[in-house]
C-alpha cells in the first residue's frame, strides 16, 4: 500500500475506533436507559455546528440526498441499533453488527461495479467470527425483533456507507459540510422517535454534559467526518471492514477501565478479528497490476513529455 493509503486507512479507523467508546461513555457519564435521546443529542447539535462552520446548505437534488444519506447512516441506523441492543445479549448485537461488511460487498457489486473478491468476502467472515469470539457467552438468547432490528441496522450502514461513495458530494462543497448535512437530517429523523418513545428529555448533571459533549464532538463529529473522508477516498468495502474495530475497542476499554476479565478465547478472538481487518485493506492482485499499470504509464508519459522538449530543443 502507499503512503498515502496507509495514512487514510489509519485516519478512517479512528472512527470505529471512537464508537467503541460508546458503551463506557453512555454507561459511566450519560442517563440511564435513554438510547434515542442520546443518538439525537449525538447527531444534531454535531450537524448544526459543521452545517455553521461551512456556511453551506444543500441545493437542489441534494436536500433528498442528504435526508436519504442521514437516515440510512443515521436516522434509522441509531434507533435500530439500539433497539437491536436492548432485545439481545449486548455480544450478540455486536456479532449482528459485524456482518456489517457483508451487505457492503454485495451492495458495492451491484451499485459500485467493486468486485466482491473471496479474500474480502473471506475477511468479513473472519473478522465477525473473531468478534463472536470475543463478545457471545454461553447464556446468549435470540429474540426475533431484536435480531430483525439488527440485521436491518447493518443492512442500513451498509446502505448508507455505499450510497455516500455512489453520490459524492456536490462539486466545490466541502466534506465538512455535506458531514453536517447528514447528521443534521439524522438527528432531525431521531427526535421524533425519542419524544414518542422516552417522552421528555432527562435532566442532566456535569458529567452527562461532558459526556454528551464528548459524544457529540469526538465520538460523532470528528468520527463521520473521517468515515466520510475514507469512503471518498478508499473502496467501500476497505471501508467498512474496519468496522470490527469498534467492538473490539469497547472489549479493550471495559478490561482496561471497567476491570472486566478477558479470557484466552477472547484474546483469541481479538488476534482473529485485528488480523482479519488488517487483511481486508491490504491490496490484492488485481489493485497491484492496476497501481503498476498507472506508475510505469506515468513515467512513459513523463518520458515522452521530455522527448518532445528535447526535439522542440533542437529543431530551434
Amino acid at each position: 500500500m502507499t503512503v498515502n493509503r496507509v495514512t487514510t486507512t489509519i485516519l478512517t479507523a479512528l472512527a470505529p475506533i471512537s464508537w467503541g467508546s460508546t458503551y463506557f461513555v453512555a454507561s459511566e457519564l450519560l442517563p440511564a436507559d435513554r438510547p434515542l435521546f442520546t443518538g439525537a443529542m449525538r447527531a444534531l447539535p454535531a450537524g448544526l455546528l459543521l452545517v455553521a462552520l461551512s456556511r453551506v446548505l444543500p441545493k437542489g437534488a441534494w436536500w433528498w440526498k442528504s435526508a436519504v444519506l442521514g437516515t440510512l447512516n443515521i436516522g434509522a441506523f441509531f434507533p435500530l441499533l439500539f433497539l437491536s441492543a436492548y432485545r439481545l445479549p449486548g455480544g450478540v448485537a455486536a456479532v449482528l453488527g459485524s456482518a456489517g461488511p457483508l451487505f457492503v460487498v454485495g451492495l458495492a457489486a451491484l451499485l459500485l461495479g467493486e468486485r466482491a473478491r473471496l479474500r474480502t468476502v473471506l475477511a468479513a467472515v473472519v473478522a465477525a467470527f473473531g468478534v463472536s469470539m470475543v463478545v457471545l457467552t454461553a447464556e446468549a438468547k435470540l429474540d426475533l425483533v431484536g435480531v430483525i432490528a439488527g440485521v436491518v441496522s447493518s443492512a442500513s450502514m451498509g446502505a448508507g456507507t455505499v450510497m455516500t461513495k455512489r453520490w459524492g458530494r456536490p462539486e466545490g462543497v466541502s466534506l465538512l459540510a455535506v458531514t453536517g448535512w447528514q447528521l443534521t437530517a439524522g438527528g432531525l429523523v431521531i427526535i421524533p422517535i425519542a419524544a414518542l418513545v422516552e417522552g421528555a428529555p432527562p435532566a442532566l448533571d456535569g458529567k452527562a454534559f461532558l459526556g454528551y459533549g464528548y459524544m457529540m464532538l469526538i465520538n460523532t463529529g470528528a468520527a463521520y467526518f473521517l468515515w466520510f473522508r475514507g469512503i471518498g477516498q478508499l473502496t467501500a468495502t476497505s471501508v467498512t471492514l474496519l468496522g470490527p474495530l469498534s467492538p473490539l475497542t469497547a472489549a479493550v476499554i471495559g478490561w482496561a477501565a471497567l476491570g472486566q476479565a478477558l479470557t484466552p478465547v477472547q484474546l483469541a478472538g481479538m488476534a482473529l478479528a485485528f488480523g482479519a481487518t488488517v487483511f481486508g485493506q491490504l491490496p490484492g492482485r488485481a489493485a497491484k497490476t492496476e497501481a503498476a499499470e498507472a506508475e510505469s504509464f506515468s513515467k512513459t508519459e513523463g518520458t515522452d513529455q521530455n522527448l518532445s522538449m528535447d526535439l522542440g530543443k533542437a529543431k530551434v
